[in-house]
């Protein structure tokens, strides 16, 4: 029954993530959705900011403390260690719902593209890094990523290995494409308010620093091959001209 329940748990808690994944293009993007980044009644800046500031706070710290190896060894004295995964994606999602729910527009317009040519080619960087995050995460175990494989293992009573590494297809280029996705994602928008500015500000801040806390706990997991594959490899921008071959050969090392 328990890993019945713990498989259930990972199943409901990728359903949630889901579904704030879907709801987070249209919030990012001013599409679809009925509250969107920029729509809703404006209060004063201040007042705007401050709770803004809070919510992408709250994210960033739950984001980053339990991504951390120490606090996952403590956080697993007290729950399953195959839904740890699960548990946080779904503080994740929530986080992200409590964001979409509070956040606040603060009026103001940075740029504005009104030609429709250029709102289209807009629109498709805007695709495009979705795509280009969802495709990211495939190629280095989705499944994992998101929990599923954690408690899909543990109902069939199968021991969990780590994920060997690996550099499929763009992480030959680039050592983050799914971080170069969010960035595009961020910043990709025919209509920059002040509002979308200070989000797209604050999380590309975020994840510099979270690359830069992930990358220490990769070379402490990876060790040697990891700093060689930091060597050929570029972290955001891909150096096309390098090959593939030879990165592949020097990270197989």
């Amino acid at each position: 029954m328990k890993r019945v329940s713990v498989f259930l748990y990972g199943v409901a808690s990728y359903v949630i993530f889901f579904a704030s994944f879907l709801y987070a293009i249209g919030f990012i993007g001013n599409l679809w959705v009925p509250k969107t980044m920029d729509s809703g009644p404006v209060m004063p800046f201040w007042s705007a900011l401050g709770i803004n500031v809070l919510l992408l706070g709250l994210f960033a710290v739950q984001h980053s403390l339990m991504a951390r190896p120490f606090f996952k060894r403590w956080f697993t004295r007290f729950i399953p260690e195959p839904a740890e995964r699960s548990t946080y994606v779904l503080l994740s999602s929530l986080c992200l719902i409590v964001l979409f729910y509070y956040w606040q527009p603060m009026g103001g317009v940075v740029w504005s593209i009104e030609n429709t040519v250029g709102q289209a080619i807009m629109y498709s960087f805007y695709a495009f890094g979705w795509v280009l995050l969802l495709v990211a995460t495939f190629l280095i175990n989705h499944f994992d990523l998101f929990g599923l494989r954690q408690v899909w293992l543990y109902l069939n009573k199968k021991e969990y290995t780590h994920l060997e590494f690996d550099t499929p297809w763009l992480y030959k280029y680039v050592r983050h494409p799914l971080y170069v996705g969010w960035f595009v994602i961020f910043w990709a928008t025919p209509q920059m308010t002040i509002t979308h500015l200070l989000f797209a500000l604050a999380t590309s801040a975020y994840i510099i620093i979270a690359v830069f806390l992930e990358e220490k706990d990769l070379v402490d997991h990876h060790g040697q091959k990891y700093i060689d594959y930091q060597a050929q490899v570029p972290k955001y921008i891909p150096r096309l001209s390098k090959s593939p071959t030879a990165v592949a050969e020097a990270t197989s090392k």
